[in-house]
This record gives C-alpha cells, sequence and structure tokens, in this order.
C-alpha cells in the first residue's frame, strides 16, 4: 500500500532535511513511502483564512475517494505507539489505496481538512516546530512498521 506523508513546510534546516531522510529511507523497508512538500502562502497573521483556504485547495488536489487520511491535530485522539501500530495495520487491509498523513500549516487546518480525515491524531498536548512535529510523525510511522512487524526497536 502506497503512503504518502503531506506537508506545508515553509522553512529550511540541515537537521530537518538529514533526520527527514534517515526516517524515509526506514520507512521505505516497510512501505511504498513518499513525503510532499505543498505551496503555501507568505501571509501575515491578519488574513489567516486566504492561507488556510489555499492549502484547503492545494491538499484537496491531491486527495482521493480511495485515500484513508489521517490528520495530525492538536484536537485528534492520544494513541500510544502500538495502538497507533495497530491503527496502521488494520488501515492496510482497509481495500483503501493509499493511507494519507497530513501535518497542516503552521496555523493548522481548515475545518474541511478536518472533516474529510478519517482519523485524528494529537502528537503531544505540547505546541511544537512544524518540523519538530514532522520529524516526530516520520519516527512513529517507523516505529509502528517495526511493532508490526516485530523488529526489536520499540522496547516495551
Amino acid at each position: 500500500m502506497k503512503t504518502v506523508l503531506f506537508d506545508f513546510k515553509t522553512s529550511k534546516e540541515a537537521w530537518f532535511d538529514e533526520a527527514s531522510l534517515v526516517y524515509y529511507k526506514k520507512i521505505n523497508a516497510y512501505c511504498e513511502f513518499e513525503i510532499v512538500h505543498l505551496k503555501t502562502l507568505k501571509q501575515s497573521r491578519d488574513d489567516l483564512s486566504a492561507k488556510k483556504k489555499f492549502e484547503e485547495d492545494e491538499l484537496f488536489k491531491k486527495l482521493s475517494a480511495d485515500d484513508f487520511v489521517i490528520l495530525f491535530d492538536e484536537m485528534g485522539r492520544d494513541l500510544t505507539s502500538i495502538e497507533f501500530s495497530k491503527h496502521l495495520e488494520k488501515i492496510e487491509t482497509s481495500g483503501k489505496k493509499r493511507i494519507v498523513f497530513i501535518i497542516g500549516g503552521a496555523y493548522g487546518v481548515s475545518e474541511n481538512i478536518k472533516m474529510k480525515a478519517n482519523l485524528k491524531i494529537s502528537l503531544s498536548k505540547f505546541v511544537m516546530n512544524h518540523l519538530v512535529a514532522e520529524v516526530v510523525v516520520l519516527e512513529q510511522i517507523y516505529r509502528a512498521h517495526t511493532i508490526t512487524n516485530r523488529i526489536p526497536y520499540h522496547n516495551i
């Protein structure tokens, strides 16, 4: 099953590129995985609705009806790594063509994107930098695959 992570990355950091590449390679050992950086607008804080609408439009161009959409959202469900791995394992046998992970922009996502999500997951009660959040997501996707495949990485 193809798996894709969509994000709205606006900054470049060498440490992020390195960490992202490490997890990208590790995840691809278990599934066909892709990271897609979508365009965003350079808007002032006064015009957040235009920015969210632009990001919504960009994202909806990439989604299909056969996608299982997982949104990382601060109001989402709290899952353990084992619970997350069980969700992914179940989704992989659901008949959907793709698992789509979404990390919203700096100001979150529109209500339409939230409604499109089949599952909303909270990464933490902390607010974190977008790049840090993405590395956490990548590590948890990798961890989920190692749990499912009984690879000694998750130590519980």
